[in-house]
């Protein structure tokens, strides 16, 4: 079991660049794919980036691609998503997300995740 705090929420003026952390308890952490999903106001939770066991893969919704980035540090339980060119569209609760899985491959399904954070507001202003 993982249990997962995320943080670096805030309000930004569009354009701005943020980057969120997410800090794991559990010493199997390596074992744990993970993923950071959004909510909007009014809308159904979504996923937005994965990152393998290693760190090696990672995928992104068509949303945020080429805008954020996210990557994991396994000797500090950490995972992160940076970022940039924010939108007001960007406007969520973020959640870090972890799913053991031994196996390749990912998932953009919600359901799929098994653990999740509090989640952290990200704010966007145009």
């Amino acid at each position: 079991q993982v249990q997962l705090v995320e943080s670096g929420g805030g309000s930004v003026q569009a354009g701005d660049s943020l980057t969120l952390s997410c800090a794991a308890s559990g010493h199997t952490f390596s074992s744990y794919v993970m993923g950071w999903l959004r909510q909007a106001p009014g809308k159904e939770r979504e996923f937005a980036a994965f990152i393998s066991r290693s760190g090696s893969n990672t995928y992104y919704a068509d949303s945020v691609k080429g805008r954020f980035t996210i990557s994991r540090d396994n000797a500090k339980n950490m995972v992160y998503l940076q970022m940039n060119s924010l939108k007001p569209e960007d406007t969520a609760v973020y959640y870090c997300a972890a799913k053991y899985y031994s196996a390749s491959g990912y998932s953009t399904k919600v359901a799929w995740y098994d653990y999740w954070g509090q989640g952290t507001q990200v704010t966007v202003s145009s």
